[in-house]
């Protein structure tokens, strides 16, 4: 059950993310990726405003977690998952382990993905 409401929230968020940005970059034109920065912030929106929710307001069965947080927002954004984890190890105090984060994702991910693209070009 927990697999299936992954597949299926992941696969709504993916294709949301598909429409949305494409709206955004034909609204917009291909010169800043507008689309990605929209689908981002939204996301990020989102994924607090439920969380936030989650922790005070209302109670979410262990399956729904699963489809709207690694679903939904994972299919419509993992930057959604990514500020998250940062902003929790900031709200505990954890300052160094969340600048960690916050930098090591960013630069990592960029020269991971440089290295990636160069080892195969």
């Amino acid at each position: 059950m927990n697999l299936l409401a992954i597949a299926l929230g992941g696969a709504i968020g993916s294709v949301a993310r598909y429409l949305l940005t494409g709206a955004v970059v034909r609204a917009s034109g291909p010169a800043f990726p507008l689309g990605t920065f929209v689908v981002n912030l939204i996301g990020c929106a989102a994924f607090g405003a439920l969380a936030g929710a989650a922790s005070t307001r209302i109670s979410l069965a262990p399956e729904v977690r699963l489809f709207w947080f690694t679903g939904i927002f994972g299919g419509f954004t993992t930057f959604s998952s990514y500020a998250f984890d940062s902003f929790a190890l900031v709200r505990e105090g954890h300052f160094v382990a969340a600048g960690a984060n916050i930098v090591g994702q960013v630069v990592l991910g960029l020269v991971v993905l440089a290295a990636g693209y160069w080892v195969t070009t």
